[in-house]
This record gives C-alpha cells, structure tokens and sequence, in this order.
C-alpha cells in the first residue's frame, strides 16, 4: 500500500510532488513568498471550532471520554498519530495521548479498575500511568469508526512518533522521568506498536533507541534506518542502525547528525547566522555511546563531539528518498524552521564517508503569518508539506499551514479551540486528511477536492 500511495500522489500532482522530493537547491526555495491564493479563503464554521476552504469538510470521529469497544475510556491530549491500510475500504489510525504521570483524570482507566490491567509502568499509589496510545479502525466509505481501543498504556507524555514500513507505529515518550520519582521505571524511551494488534501490546522499550525526550521518528523503507527528533532547545537529530531491518527490539546503535563543515555546530540561526537557507551541507553521523542515558545528557555529550544542535526537533516525515522535519523555535525570528535530509546512497555503510548525506534549511520562518511554531507534518495528495501549528502564546489561533516546493506558503485550516492541531496523516489513498486537536480531545477526518490548488 506504500507503492499504491506514492503512485497515487505522483499521478495527482505531476511534477509537484517531484519537485517536492527532489527540488533545486537554490537559496530562493528556502523562502517562504507571498501568501498563495491556494484553496481560496478559509470559510468560517458554524460549529465555530475548524475553518476550512469551500468544498471541504470535516467529521468528529472519536472525542475524548468516550467508552470504547474494550471498556476503557478514550484518554485526553490527542497527539501524533499514524494511518495504516487495513483493506480496501478500512483504515487503522494509531494515535499517541501525551500524558503527564499525574494526569489520571485524564487517563484510560478509572478509580478502582487498574489492578487487571497489562501496563509498562504505575505510580506510587499503584495506578497505571495514563500516557500511551489508542487504535481506531476507520471505514473510508462510510466516514465512520467501526471499532477503538487502548494498544498501550504506563507510560508518560507520548507525544509523537512515526509509522514503520511493516506495518506498526512507534510512539515516543516525551519525558525523562526516573524510577523512584514517583513510578516504578525509568522513562524516556520509544515503543512499538503493531497496528493490527487487537488490545493491548507488550509493553517493550526500545531501549537502544536511547533515553532522551522522544519527538517523532521516521523510518527510511530502503534502509530500515529509524530517525528520531528530539524535543530540547538544544536536541539533535538521531538515526538508530538497527541490527536486522523490520526488527528493532534486536538492538542496533545509534548516532547523531554533525556536518562535515568545521565548525558549523548550530543550526538554529537565533543569531542570525549559522545554517543559511536553501543550500546543501554535507553530513557525518558520530556514534553515542551510554544511550540509556540516567543523567539525560546524551545531547549534551553528543554536541561535545560535534554533534548539530537544532532548535526543538519536532514533527518528522519521510518522503521519496528523503525526509523533512521541524524545529519548533528555530530561525532568527524563532518562528520556526523546517529542514530536509537527502539519505546517502551508502547511508549508514563506511562508503558513505566518499558520498555522505546531505542537509537543508529548507524553511526558515520570517513571519507569524508563514509559520508559527510548527509541530507535526506531513505529505499532501497535492505533493506539498501541511504542518500543525503549536504557538505559545497567552491566546492562540493555531493553523494547518500548506508550503509548496517552491516555499510560498498558504493557510489550509484554522483553529478556533485554545491549543494545538496534532497528529496530520492522510488516508493511503489519499482522499482523507486525520488530524486531532489537542484538548479536548478530538480527532478529525477532512475530506475534499485536494486536486483544487490553485498555484504552486
């Protein structure tokens, strides 16, 4: 189904999803322009919660507090999430709940129900934590939810993640909490979970994947290498080189990106200078070794290697031979930046050194109205980048914001609820866009004349 999706996007768009994957390394590409006309106007929703340009629509399809098919309740803090083909009409979302440790409230299992239930970990008083995720199985052709239910639970802060090419999600904790300070084990790590799996999973950690504040992963189906961002103002960006490809609970090792330019170890630009936009650096990847990590200073002792610093690594996709990630707070306005990673032909083998991968500052925001803050992204049917905004800010107006290969930017959804869009992933098909809003929890299915761009 990766194949019929590609194909499907690539006929949709022509060279517009080319362009997108495989685009000039000018600087100008690095620059978001004038706002396009795009979709035409965002039209306002009666129901005053997500306004959207004419011809598209949204349905709710699972809110927070529902009772689901298992008996648990749907948590709150709807958060990254994955789509998978189920069968020609039936899709399978998994979606994270980033929850803090003493969030019970807002947690799957009710007072006086966790002595039964399979968790990673509980708290002092013996309570399950209540981060982890939960998987909906959705018909495409009827626009509804045919079945949900809890697929993790024990852990904290599940924030984003990313979906593997055989078919699971891996759910990253965005917490270093230890054992001792109020639970039972450590936190921090990455966790699979298997998309077809009916009830809960076995709670594995993923441990050589590193003890760090988990952003999102993405894995590259050609190599089976795993790239993970990492929430800090001064995070780095990781890949894991597993043992067997498809099989991480074997192990593997894990490294973090530095650039081949002495010197050049920031990219976050707050100074105005750093990694300038829209052209190529080539790479290196320099091993960490301690990745489970008891002090949390894995960035830190990285960094001291040579290790490239970015400014909140946050949401992270993977497209045609390349993937794109966002760094929340980077840029000289710290609105936010989006870079590109071109794999190396020998990615990962000692050949890469004589043709190593390549970086881009493909977007550097300038302006609140190009981006503000953006989280998670994802790929368009139409070949362009969608990102969920997260301002903080005392009042915000987050927005789904469109950038075209070219870098001109555009409005595709406006958010009227008090926080964050989160979790944007298309149907493989092409025709539905998933996406939550934060808290309250709800999680969204868009659908419309994608084909409809007007520019770009």
């Amino acid at each position: 189904m990766l194949l019929d999706r590609r194909r499907f996007l690539l006929a949709l768009t022509g060279t517009a999803f080319a362009g997108l994957l495989g685009a000039c390394t000018s600087t100008r590409q690095g620059q978001a322009r004038a706002a396009l006309r795009a979709y035409g106007g965002l039209v306002p929703d009666p129901e005053g919660l997500l306004d959207l340009p004419t011809g598209f629509r949204y349905r709710v399809i699972s809110s927070f507090g529902e009772r689901m098919d298992d008996g648990f309740v749907a948590p709150d803090n709807f958060d990254g999430m994955g789509c998978f083909p189920l069968d020609a009409d039936r899709v399978v979302l998994v979606r994270n709940h980033e929850l803090k440790a003493d969030e019970q409230e807002a947690g799957p299992v009710r007072r006086g129900s966790h002595a039964s239930v399979s968790s990673y970990d509980r708290n002092a008083r013996g309570e399950v934590l209540p981060g982890g995720t939960t998987t909906l199985t959705f018909d495409l052709r009827s626009g509804r939810i045919e079945a949900q239910h809890l697929s993790l639970v024990g852990t904290i802060r599940n924030c984003a993640g990313g979906t593997t090419p055989w078919g699971s999600w891996l759910s990253c904790e965005e917490d270093v909490t230890r054992a001792g300070e109020g639970v039972g084990r450590d936190h921090g790590w990455v966790f699979e979970v298997p998309a077809r799996t009916r009830g809960l999973v076995a709670p594995t950690p993923l441990t050589a994947m590193g003890r760090f504040n988990h952003e999102a992963a993405a894995v590259d189906p050609r190599t089976g290498i795993v790239y993970l961002t990492e929430d800090r103002d001064d995070s780095l960006l990781y890949r894991f080189l597993p043992n067997a490809k498809g099989d991480l609970v074997r192990g593997g090792r894990l490294q973090a990106l530095a650039l081949a330019e002495p010197g050049l170890v920031d990219s976050r630009n707050w100074n105005g200078a750093g990694l300038p936009r829209g052209h190529w650096k080539a790479t290196r990847w320099v091993d960490v070794d301690g990745v489970e990590s008891p002090d949390d200073d894995l960035r830190l002792r990285g960094h001291a290697h040579g290790a490239l610093l970015f400014a909140r690594g946050e949401g992270i996709h993977f497209g045609d031979g390349e993937f794109y990630f966002c760094c929340t707070s980077g840029g000289a306005a710290q609105l936010g930046q989006i870079m590109r990673y071109k794999p190396s032909r020998f990615e990962g083998q000692p050949e890469e050194r004589s043709e190593p991968g390549q970086l881009q500052n493909f977007i550097e925001s300038t302006d609140a109205s190009q981006l503000n803050f953006g989280d998670n992204l994802t790929v368009a049917p139409n070949g362009h980048l969608l990102i969920c905004e997260d301002q903080y800010t005392d009042t915000v107006t987050n927005h789904l914001r469109g950038i075209t290969p070219s870098g001109e930017y555009y409005s595709f959804a406006r958010l009227h609820a008090q926080t964050e869009l989160a979790g944007a992933c298309f149907s493989p098909d092409g025709s539905t866009l998933f996406v939550n809003v934060f808290s309250p929890g709800k999680t969204l299915a868009i659908t419309g004349p994608w084909t409809a761009f007007a520019g770009g």
